[in-house]
C-alpha cells in the first residue's frame, strides 16, 4: 500500500519523467501498454513534452517518501497551428495528468490537478481544458473537481473547468 506523498513545482529536469507520464496517461486502460517509444515519436503525444519547460509551461510532480517522482500534472499553451487533443482556444492552457498505476485511487491526481488549478488561476487564466478518453476511470475525478465536457470527439472529450 503506498505510503503518503508531497508535491513540488516541475522543472526543467523532469522532462523525461513528464514523458513518462504522457505514456501513463496514454495507456490508461488496462489492455492499452503501447510502449514509449511508440507513444512518444508521435507528435499527437510528444507535443506535451518536447522543448520542456518552456516559458508558458507550468506544473506539479507529486513524489514518495524517497523523493521518487510518481505522478504529475502540468498544462502547456499550444497554438491553434499545432493543437493538442484538449484545445479550446488561443489562451486556454491545456492540462496533461499521469500517475504510475500503483499510486492510483490514493488522492495523488486529485491533489495534483488542484495545485495546477490554483497556479493556473493565479496567472490569470480564465479557463484550463483537458482531453479525456471516453471509458477513462478519471472522467468522474475530473467532473468533481469542476470540469465539464465542452466538446465530444471520436472516443474521447475535451473538459474544460473555469478558474474564476
Amino acid at each position: 500500500m503506498p505510503s503518503s506523498f508531497r508535491i513540488r513545482p516541475a522543472t526543467q529536469a523532469d522532462g523525461a519523467f513528464l514523458s513518462d507520464m504522457v505514456v501513463e496517461a496514454a495507456n490508461w486502460s488496462s489492455g492499452g501498454a503501447r510502449p514509449k517509444h511508440q507513444i512518444m515519436t508521435s507528435s499527437e503525444h510528444s507535443r506535451y513534452v518536447s522543448g520542456w519547460m518552456r516559458p508558458s509551461d507550468a506544473g506539479f510532480v507529486a513524489v514518495d517518501d524517497q523523493g521518487e517522482p510518481i505522478g504529475a500534472a502540468w498544462y502547456r499553451m499550444l497554438p491553434r497551428s499545432d493543437p493538442g487533443f484538449g484545445y479550446v482556444g488561443t489562451g486556454v492552457p491545456e492540462l496533461i495528468i499521469g500517475v504510475r498505476p500503483i499510486w492510483r485511487a490514493h488522492g495523488v491526481g486529485r491533489t495534483l490537478l488542484q495545485r495546477l488549478s490554483e497556479h493556473a488561476a493565479s496567472a490569470g487564466f480564465a479557463r484550463i481544458s483537458l482531453s479525456v478518453e471516453r471509458g477513462n476511470f478519471a472522467v468522474s475525478l475530473y467532473r468533481s473537481e469542476g470540469f465539464a465536457v465542452t466538446q465530444s470527439g471520436i472516443g474521447r472529450d475535451t473538459m474544460v473547468k473555469r478558474l474564476r
